[in-house]
């Protein structure tokens, strides 16, 4: 370890997505202004680091991911603590914080953080500082920010008390003068004199390593009419503020365009997570009518000639593009089109001041510029606070700096929600909104997280359909708003439909099989198994789901496997099956119907063989001439069969599976099942919530939901 030992504290980061890691480069930054050295490493890197024999206070930035799984660069950490062998004084020389990174909107919140945190006071370990939970679903910053300004007193007093047990009092002396004489650092703004109404208070760095600016001229930014802020407007008090702003991040990467000669590197080359298959599209169709709210398309893959290997309920992941138009938008913008065929060599700079600075992984040492904003960058992403604070040195009009400092300051922290991260506003919304504000490339590459491939349920079986995988997806909209005057589609299902467009038949919505040849589209994928939300490996035992809209989606997979198990294994005993489905009207987006689907009403062919055993469906928009109003939601219709729901899940150990959206759809669901249960079992209904913890710990009531 080449950290000084006596200021020397363990950095660990678990990141599924590139969050946890940001946060921990944030951590090491800081701890610079503190008197401290970060020894940062991610997880996965356990030969850099052995906790068996750690004596410095150890400070660990996790995620959550899935349904409440550690991150990937976790599990082997994981699988490793988790040794049922391991002595309950196995950790106890260990002094560590942990801040855990999740989304609300998820069953599981934080359970990635929870979980090792739990493991390792199970060992023995002891906290030296509280452990944070951080929601993504209302900022992480909310709790991010204050945590890691609590973490520097913390982690000295930590280092004090080991020092101390370990009798080194000579030491002590010298880590406390180190630690309380933190060098109080002035990151320098570097304003124009276009800004000479902005002051810069000399009061130095103080806990959370920030600047304090006075602004003198109000009028700069609000005039006296303006009384609702907006994107590019504050009102006071804001706009009267004293702020504190982030530290300049400073910058750590160089690029250098090159000639037009050569060859981009292959998509493969930027997934980690498992084998590439670049797969063709032989099928599409929508599977709603024109009239619909929302458009829903299934798609089938030609896996046959590849290992391609999946289970119904497993998910799978597509690798795919920014928008095109958005990508020639942004490169006119930054007056690079004239580069986007220029290959671009991206290096580490020289003499940089970020401590630990290296290649971003999922940047090509050598790829053409249009490449790395297509394939690369996530260019949708909602801007950080530290973006927001390195644009401001890149905008030149005096009025548009102070609002992106306002945007990134603790004193603007409501409007940096209300208009950046609720209004889903990304870089090229900035960029229009601020248009004297010209980043650099490096400045994008430094700051755009990595462009994700997005997952998706399978909606099929390998034994229904062998060497085929299909799956169903609502494509996106986000419809203009005030900070976003165009509208978009998502960027994966965006680019889907565009890309299936002329497989559908512009008035049957179905591939004319007879006439047109076959698509030569071809997408890459790979596989992201789902190891709980599978069909019951006995198939005797009963089951229910409940899926509606495209929640149906991998439901469909699990009828289409069983039926084919029951026409090979007659001798065999099945049982009974449930689905509850629901939509907003019948004749428009009821899926898997024979009015949209003349070759194959799936559905009803369950039913008919007996696959399928009932099938509850409800429709939320549908007007009703009867006495009795039917059930609107699933939860409802669930509600109305809550004896049969307690036989299948308590009396006969059965299983219930939930897919759709988080919000509108599983909370509804399970709230219907704690009351059944209630009523059922005549318990109270914190009773009720126990069970059905028992039967989600027993993986017997599972969900794969979204947000």
């Amino acid at each position: 370890m080449c950290c000084d030992l006596k200021r020397r504290f363990l950095l660990l980061y678990a990141t599924q997505k590139g969050q946890a890691k940001a946060i921990a480069e944030e951590i090491r930054q800081q701890a610079g202004a503190h008197g401290l050295e970060a020894d940062m490493h991610c997880i996965s890197e356990m030969d850099k680091y052995n906790l068996e024999t750690e004596k410095d206070p150890v400070v660990i930035v996790i995620s959550t991911t899935g349904t409440g799984d550690p991150p990937d660069t976790a599990r082997k950490f994981v699988n490793k603590i988790q040794d049922t062998t391991l002595p309950p004084d196995h950790f106890a020389h260990l002094q560590y914080g942990l801040l855990g990174l999740g989304d609300s909107e998820y069953t599981f919140f934080c359970n990635g953080g929870k979980t090792v945190d739990r493991r390792l006071q199970e060992l023995g370990a002891q906290h030296f500082y509280n452990t944070g939970l951080a929601d993504d679903c209302v900022g992480l910053e909310l709790v991010v920010d204050p945590w890691i300004d609590g973490l520097w007193c913390a982690l000295k007093e930590a280092l004090l008390l080991r020092k101390e047990n370990e009798g080194m009092s000579s030491d002590v002396d010298a880590v406390s003068g180190s630690l309380s004489a933190a060098p109080h650092i002035v990151h320098e703004l570097n304003l124009s004199s276009e800004v000479q109404n902005l002051k810069l208070e000399d009061e130095g760095v103080k806990s959370s390593d920030v600047l304090t600016q006075k602004l003198v001229d109000i009028n700069l930014v609000a005039s006296a009419g303006d009384t609702e802020p907006s994107l590019v407007r504050s009102v006071p008090p804001v706009s009267q503020s004293a702020l504190n702003i982030p530290a300049l991040p400073p910058e750590y990467i160089e690029v250098q365009f090159q000639g037009t000669h050569g060859e981009d590197p292959h998509l493969s080359s930027l997934i980690s997570e498992g084998t590439t298959f670049e797969v063709p599209v032989t099928k599409a169709v929508q599977l709603t009518s024109k009239d619909a709210i929302k458009t829903a398309l299934l798609l089938e893959l030609d896996i046959q000639d590849t290992v391609f290997d999946y289970q119904p309920g497993d998910a799978f992941c597509v690798i795919c593009p920014n928008n095109v138009n958005e990508v020639e938008e942004l490169l006119q913008i930054l007056g690079l089109s004239e580069k986007e065929e220029c290959f671009v060599c991206v290096k580490v700079k020289q003499g940089t001041k970020k401590k630990g600075a290296t290649h971003p992984q999922h940047i090509p040492e050598r790829s053409t510029l249009k490449f790395i904003l297509t394939w690369c960058l996530e260019i949708r992403a909602i801007p950080k606070k530290a973006f927001l604070r390195a644009l401001v040195e890149c905008t030149s009009d005096a009025g548009e700096k102070r609002r992106l400092q306002e945007l990134c300051s603790r004193q603007g922290a409501t409007d940096y929600t209300r208009f950046i991260r609720e209004s889903n506003v990304c870089l090229l919304d900035l960029l229009h909104a601020f248009p004297s504000c010209k980043p650099s490339l490096n400045l994008l590459i430094e700051h755009l997280p990595k462009l994700q491939a997005r997952s998706y349920s399978v909606s099929s079986s390998n034994l229904y359909q062998p060497g085929k995988l299909c799956f169903v997806f609502n494509i996106v909209e986000f419809p203009a708003c005030p900070t976003r005057p165009v509208s978009r589609k998502g960027v994966c299902t965006g680019w889907l439909a565009e890309l299936v467009a002329p497989l559908l038949h512009p008035s049957k919505n179905i591939l004319d099989t007879k006439g047109g040849s076959p698509s030569t589209e071809k997408i890459s994928i790979f596989a992201r198994p789902n190891n709980t939300f599978h069909l019951p490996a006995d198939p005797s035992v009963p089951f229910m789901m409940v899926g509606p809209g495209t929640g149906i989606s991998p439901f469909i997979g699990f009828l289409q496997h069983r039926q084919k198990l029951r026409e090979e294994r007659t001798d065999w005993e099945f049982g009974e099956t449930w689905l509850f489905f629901g939509c907003r009207h019948q004749d428009r987006d009821y899926l898997f119907k024979q009015f949209l689907l003349p070759f194959r009403d799936e559905l009803r062919c369950f039913l008919e063989n007996g696959t399928l055993t009932h099938l509850k469906v409800c429709f939320s928009r549908d007007s009703t001439t009867t006495e009795v109003a039917p059930p609107k939601y699933v939860q409802d219709v669930i509600r109305l069969y809550a004896k049969e729901v307690a036989r299948v899940l308590l009396k006969e150990r059965g299983y219930f599976y939930v897919c759709g959206d988080k919000k509108h759809i599983a909370d509804g669901v399970s709230d219907a099942v704690v009351d059944i249960i209630s009523m059922e079992m005549e318990v109270d209904k914190l009773e009720a919530m126990k069970i059905l913890a028992t039967l989600r710990e027993a993986k017997r009531y599972l969900q794969d939901v979204w947000s």
